[in-house]
C-alpha cells in the first residue's frame, strides 16, 4: 500500500495503480474543469479498481466552510463511465466530530480494457 497525501489539483502520477481510493476529495472538486482533470487523472493511473467515497445528494451543502458538490449513484456512475464500469454503490452515514450527520456515497469502479 502507497499512501499520497495531495491537493489532487497539483497531483501528476508518476505511476500506475491498481487501486486508487477517493474518500472525501472529490466532493470538492466545484467545476467541470476541476472534475474533468481529476477523471484523467485516474483513468491514466487506474489499472484495475477505483472508490469513490463522496457526499451523497443528501449530504451537506458545504464541509469546512467550503462549498460541495453532492452526488446521486448515477450522476457519479455518469462522471466515471468513460473508462470505469460500476461495481457497486452503497451510501453511508458519517458522523462527525461535531456530532453532525453527513450522508455519504461509496461506489466502486472497475476499468474497463481497450479492446
Amino acid at each position: 500500500m502507497k499512501w499520497i497525501v495531495s491537493d489532487i489539483n497539483n497531483f501528476e502520477p508518476t505511476e500506475t495503480y491498481d487501486v486508487w481510493h477517493d474518500r472525501a476529495t472529490f466532493h470538492f472538486l466545484t467545476t467541470a474543469e476541476q472534475v474533468h482533470a481529476y477523471l484523467e487523472k485516474a483513468r491514466k493511473a487506474v489499472s484495475n479498481y477505483l472508490t469513490i467515497g463522496t457526499f451523497s445528494d443528501k449530504g451537506p451543502d458545504k464541509c469546512s466552510g467550503l462549498p460541495v458538490h453532492k452526488y446521486s449513484e448515477d450522476e457519479l456512475t455518469n462522471e466515471l463511465q468513460m473508462g470505469f464500469a460500476k461495481i457497486r454503490c452503497i451510501t453511508e452515514d458519517h458522523l462527525t466530530p461535531f456530532h453532525t450527520v453527513q450522508n455519504f456515497l461509496f461506489c466502486s469502479f472497475k476499468k474497463k480494457q481497450i479492446a
